[in-house]
């Protein structure tokens, strides 16, 4: 028999907790001195303070915890009901986290605001011979693209390796609408190539035409952290008499383990407004 405050160590609760479950009937000592008003539990309590705590941390009330430890769950209809709400919570976490991200990112743009933007260039983008993999994504969102993106140059490297193809220079990324409602994107991951034919080993050969004329600038960092060179991309087109044609390229200058070395170069088709 344990004191309650040796019984609380034991269960990882407080002292407070237990008077507290003890007032409303939910868990009751075995024995209460009637001199001193001490309360003592035994080890097999333990047992229902257990699915006390699991069936509180479902986020059901200390009411519908005693209702429904009167009806004598069992171990597996509990441990049923917690794996549920185990996922529940997972999925909760992920969304979070991506909300979190896109507040982070819209902070970081407006932060960029006050900056001075980095310089742009207008150039020709000459036309190269990629080998190509392609996927959908749900939005042009960093957190839509990006688990997209990393799955196709995870893949493509590996199936030019197997065709005997080799790459010959850096990555080219670029984006179309999908044509859904829904806003989604067709996300294109390219790698350019001397010759070769995709066909047998699951990979597209293309041609990525010449771009007359691109606004392009440089961007430094992970390409979730994109969107202020986007948007600053944004004003020097339309501040300097141009009009957009279209998403921009993303050439991969700079790749590394560590995403903060990344360095791209945004390239966005334009013509004059």
């Amino acid at each position: 028999m344990f004191a309650i405050g040796e019984f609380a160590r034991h269960g990882r609760v407080s002292v407070r907790m237990l008077r507290h479950y003890d007032a409303i009937g939910l868990l009751e000592p075995v024995r209460v001195d009637p001199a001193t008003g001490y309360r003592f539990y035994e080890a097999s309590q333990l047992s229902r303070l257990n699915r006390i705590i699991a069936l509180k941390s479902l986020g059901f009330t200390l009411q519908q915890v005693a209702a429904i430890l009167a009806d004598d769950v069992s171990p597996a209809e509990l441990r049923g009901m917690l794996r549920l709400r185990q996922a529940e919570l997972q999925e909760q976490i992920a969304t979070d986290a991506a909300r979190l991200t896109q507040v982070e990112t819209r902070l970081l743009a407006i932060e960029s605001e006050a900056e001075e933007p980095a310089p742009v260039v207008v150039k020709r983008i000459t036309a190269v011979r990629v080998a190509e993999l392609s996927a959908p994504a749900d939005g042009y969102e960093p957190q839509f693209i990006t688990p997209v993106i990393q799955l196709l140059y995870h893949e493509l490297p590996r199936r030019l390796c197997e065709a005997g193809i080799a790459i010959a220079g850096p990555g080219v990324a670029y984006y179309e609408d999908a044509g859904d409602d829904a806003g989604s994107i067709k996300v294109h991951a390219t790698l350019p190539i001397a010759a070769g034919d995709g066909a047998a080993h699951g990979f597209d050969v293309v041609d990525l035409s010449e771009i007359p004329s691109a606004a392009t600038l440089i961007h430094h960092g992970s390409m979730d952290d994109v969107l202020p060179s986007i948007q600053a991309l944004a004003r020097w087109i339309d501040g300097s008499g141009y009009r957009s044609l279209g998403y921009a390229r993303e050439l991969t200058l700079r790749f590394s383990d560590v995403r903060d070395d990344w360095v791209t170069e945004l390239q966005e088709p334009i013509a004059p407004r």
